[in-house]
């Protein structure tokens, strides 16, 4: 299954140390993961929330796969529209959940708030990765 998660500079970062991996661990304050079923929602959330939020004002959508019979555990939940579908995946199985996932995780989008004030490279030619 193809899944997409919108994440900030700082998870992208984390993401990037793993070597496009995995996602790194929750902090104390999420007890869920949550990758979401469509590209459309992962945009709506890296536009309209990571890249409006102190510091960083920027947000990347990624892209991965994930094995068909290990996802299928979890419940698909509907959050608002019909578009916002997404998986709430508990903190501790994370690492479980990373060990599913197939290949690459990949950046393709990225959104720059009006207020981003730092160098596009800065990260390390992210924005090279977005269509």
């Amino acid at each position: 299954m193809k899944l997409y998660r919108p994440v900030g500079v700082r998870e992208l970062e984390l993401i990037k140390q793993s070597g496009m991996t995995q996602f790194p661990p929750r902090l104390p304050e999420q007890p869920i993961f949550y990758p979401v079923l469509n590209k459309e929602y992962a945009c709506q959330i890296a536009r309209e929330w990571n890249a409006r939020s102190a510091p960083y004002y920027a947000g990347f959508v990624t892209e991965f796969e994930i094995d068909d019979e290990y996802i299928s555990k979890f419940e698909v939940k509907t959050v608002g529209a019909f578009i916002h579908k997404e998986l709430w995946v508990p903190a501790e199985e994370l690492d479980e959940f990373n060990k599913h996932i197939i290949g690459k995780i990949k950046v393709v989008e990225c959104y720059y708030g009006d207020n981003y004030k730092g160098s596009k490279a800065e990260l390390d030619n992210i924005e090279s990765d977005c269509e």
